[in-house]
């Protein structure tokens, strides 16, 4: 168990510093739009997560046959969840220090809002992965990709400034 919670932890840095390093190097190459940044760090959080899955959960060629299309169904539709929350971090960063008190409740709803839209997602997702994979399959499966969600956004909201 702590080996797996050492590789959420490790995976969850290295998204960080993969951040940076992107931020840095923009920096000195042409800037990238907040569209372009959202896609790179999907891209890469959605290998990570479906890696970090496959080497903890051991399925028979069957199982994975049915199980990873719809894995990757799963992931196009958290993508649209997590893009509007990356946004959302990135408008509040660049505004953060002029919101009024309307806007910032504003903010805290919408981020509330995704919260119960995620677990929505997990708990429909939960009946599908069940019709191709045993219960504690799934559990494992939902329980790391929940970690791995957890993991993420410790990382990415420690770097938001708190509100004034």
């Amino acid at each position: 168990m702590r080996d797996i919670l050492a590789l959420f932890i490790a995976t969850a840095v290295l998204a960080g510093s993969a951040l940076v390093r992107g931020e840095q190097s923009q920096s000195a190459a042409a800037p990238q739009s907040v569209d372009d940044v959202v896609k790179a760090v999907r891209s890469d959080l959605q290998s990570k997560r479906a890696d970090v899955i496959a080497k903890n959960v051991t399925l028979t060629a069957e199982q994975a046959v049915a199980f990873w299309p719809l894995f990757n169904q799963y992931q196009q539709e958290q993508n649209a969840i997590m893009d509007e929350q990356m946004k959302a971090m990135q408008r509040y960063v660049d505004f953060y220090q002029t919101l009024d008190d309307a806007e910032a409740m504003a903010l805290l709803n919408a981020h509330f809002d995704r919260d119960q839209r995620m677990n929505a997602l997990r708990q429909r997702w939960l009946g599908e992965f069940l019709k191709v994979l045993p219960p504690r399959l799934v559990v494992r499966v939902m329980q790391i990709d929940r970690r791995i969600s957890l993991a993420h956004q410790i990382e990415f909201t420690s770097r938001i400034p708190l509100a004034q």
